[in-house]
């Protein structure tokens, strides 16, 4: 039986009426009636009315324990009322002047004071952009067109991210990807050092390298112990820019991201999410000489010829500067990492142990305040629930979409919903008592798609 005409997906349309209606006028409008490709869902994506703290509500009246949390750009929890207030007071003085404000400088400075590598920063729209941004910078600085990025790392939706993003990794996640920009990517895969070294020393164009710090996709391929210290060495010794991309891990692994919880320092760094405050916006930073490439020199020459050029009509927002400040300024105290760490601790263990009565060959797994779900066959001997028995990033990012839809369905229909493939983050608005009813709703969940489909846990 497809899990397509399953109990639970009947039990889905039955819940959301108004979502199904909303979904068909979506469609009318936009091609796949979605407004980002993860958000689509079978049969149809639930659509949202409003949202507070760890909560939020759908057109049908249904709510949800959310671990989405906007894409994890949300640390404080929807509609925090000290960010809602900033926003208020900014948007009464206006949302948007296209010009120098004074906010710039201050939500700036607290990225400088949060992250010692970033001497310099410039700010963009999304993290898409931050990364776009990134690689001309590098480009620029080294001479050298090619860059060396690991497989299933996100790095953005535009042409340079969209190659060995996917399984399969030698292929463009994308139609429409020019074969040049295919050639000026080089992807590998991750946790091996001496397989960075020989790529370097074989490729003299490679001027760059870039990854998650967290390893992939927020560490769903979680990169091995040391890896990120011996990448810091390599590239040091042989003149090549390394790129730390904290859209997702900035401000959420702790303060200062991952490179601040492991001390180290990457030559830019890319932001969003909460580094905006939860509000559209993204930032470059890093060493001074290297940023320097974009400043403008008032020579006509270099500033044709050689400057990398940068634009953009809503760069530094002012609703996102205000947003921002107030979100870094809690993130500074380090009290909002103690809480959610803890929280997702609690979760995965709580989690491990519903997988464990179930006796489904699964693990639940994570870093900081994420939690991820595998589920997938395992060497005769291993333990399910209790530790991640596989490091292959195809694997880890290939569990059937069939299977991952039904999980995250069923975790609907109870109250639940995750951010991407079985997962999420979590946020300060949530509790220990929201964590308890996830295991809950998480058993449930998965005892029930593997009674409809028990070939999918094998």
């Amino acid at each position: 039986m497809s899990l397509q005409r399953s109990e639970e997906v009947e039990e889905y349309v039955h819940q959301h009426p108004r979502s199904q209606e909303a979904y068909e006028r979506a469609r009318r409008v936009m091609p796949s009636g979605v407004a980002h490709d993860i958000r689509l869902m079978r049969p149809f994506p639930i659509t949202l009315a409003r949202a507070s703290g760890a909560r939020k509500w759908d057109v049908d009246g249904n709510e949800y324990i959310d671990y989405h949390m906007g894409s994890a750009a949300l640390l404080l929890g929807h509609a925090h009322p000290e960010v809602m207030a900033a926003v208020r007071e900014q948007l009464e003085r206006g949302w948007h002047y296209a010009q120098p404000h004074q906010l710039e400088a201050e939500w700036g400075e607290w990225i400088q004071r949060l992250i010692p590598s970033v001497e310099r920063l410039q700010f963009t729209n999304s993290g898409t952009e931050a990364n776009m941004l990134a690689l001309r910078l590098a480009r620029t600085y080294t001479g050298k067109p090619r860059v060396l990025r690991f497989h299933g790392h996100f790095h953005g939706w535009d042409d340079y991210g969209m190659v060995g993003t996917n399984v399969p990794f030698e292929r463009p996640a994308s139609a429409g990807i020019p074969s040049g920009v295919v050639d000026s990517v080089v992807a590998i895969p991750a946790n091996d050092p001496d397989l960075v070294a020989q790529t370097l020393d074989a490729d003299p164009d490679i001027g760059t390298v870039i990854l998650e710090p967290s390893g992939a996709s927020w560490s769903t391929i979680p990169l091995r112990p040391g890896f990120l210290q011996a990448l810091r060495e390599i590239t040091a010794s042989r003149g090549r820019l390394l790129i730390f991309d904290e859209v997702i891990t900035g401000f959420r692994w702790s303060p200062g991201g991952v490179q601040g919880r492991l001390g180290l320092r990457p030559d830019l760094t890319t932001m969003a999410k909460i580094a905006s405050g939860g509000m559209p916006g993204g930032v470059v930073g890093g060493r001074a000489d290297v940023m320097e490439v974009m400043a403008f020199s008032g020579q006509a020459h270099r500033d044709r010829y050689q400057r990398a050029y940068h634009a953009g009509t809503f760069n530094a927002n002012p609703l996102a500067a205000a947003a921002a400040i107030v979100t870094l300024g809690h993130v500074a105290t380090g009290e909002p990492h103690r809480h959610i760490d803890a929280l997702a601790a609690q979760l995965r263990a709580g989690v491990n142990e519903a997988i464990k009565r179930l006796g489904i060959s699964a693990v639940a797994y994570g870093e900081a305040s994420s939690f991820h779900l595998y589920i997938g066959p395992r060497p005769a001997g291993t333990p399910i629930g209790e530790t991640l028995w596989v490091e292959d990033a195809a694997r880890l990012k290939g569990i059937p979409g069939e299977l991952v839809a039904g999980v995250r369905r069923a975790l609907q229909n109870r109250g639940v919903d995750l951010m991407s493939g079985i997962g999420g983050v979590l946020s300060t608005a949530h509790t220990a008592a929201d964590v308890e009813q996830t295991i809950v709703a998480f058993e449930a969940a998965l005892r029930a798609v593997r009674d409809e489909r028990p070939d999918l846990f094998q």
